[in-house]
């Protein structure tokens, strides 16, 4: 049984493959925070702004198995007329390490999609999955350290030492660095920090929420 937030037809906003057609299947539910408003102050990820609690999202629900949400995702990268080329799903949550297995990413390998997963990098993740992003979160412990791409939110709470965070992960196999500001009310001041982080540490590359700006979920 998976649970799903929402199943939608985008294209990717952020990282190494931003501009590329897609579909999201976000699954519910987190291991860094509830969901709940109340929890936010006292979770280890505090920043989230996405709503991945239940499953009443555009094409959510309950899947029994994993062909029937391989046949849901595929209907609606048919709704886009891509046809059956260059089929890309990205899983994403809420943590979706918490419900994607071996059995889902045999379906939808089946079915030709590329598989993308974005993830915290808590959990351990089942083989098969063509394309990792490493979402590091501070205070909770990183398991994921080799993979496509990191993508760091910044500035989190914690962040008070940012430069010897980096230089860290500069030390891990990460094949594509990203620095991401966090959206908001200082959106400008951090998308200026992060800036200087690229310019100053070159490893690592600018990376917006481009589908924010031009309207796509």
């Amino acid at each position: 049984m998976y649970s799903v937030k929402e199943i939608f037809p985008t294209l990717q906003g952020e990282g190494a493959q931003a501009g590329r057609a897609a579909v999201f299947c976000r699954f519910s539910g987190c291991n860094l925070w509830s969901g709940r408003e109340e929890d936010r102050a006292t979770a280890i990820c505090q920043f989230c702004d996405t709503d991945f609690v239940g499953v009443d999202g555009r094409g959510g629900g309950k899947f029994a198995n994993a062909n029937d949400l391989a046949a849901a995702i595929t209907a609606i990268w048919l709704e886009t007329n891509a046809g059956s080329n260059y089929r890309y799903v990205v899983f994403t949550g809420g943590e979706p390490a918490l419900q994607l297995d071996s059995a889902l990413l045999d379906a939808l390998h089946k079915h030709h999609f590329e598989i993308a997963i974005e993830t915290n990098g808590t959990l351990p993740l089942p083989a098969g999955i063509d394309w990792v992003c490493v979402s590091p979160k501070i205070g909770a412990d990183l398991v994921i350290k080799q993979a496509d791409e990191i993508k760091l939110a910044i500035p989190q709470i914690g962040h008070t030492q940012l430069e010897l965070i980096l230089k860290r992960f500069e030390g891990m196999d990460y094949r594509h660095r990203f620095l991401q500001p966090i959206d908001g009310l200082e959106r400008d001041a951090n998308t200026a920090l992060a800036v200087k982080l690229c310019q100053k540490r070159p490893l690592w590359r600018l990376s917006l929420q481009t589908h924010k700006y031009i309207g796509m979920p």
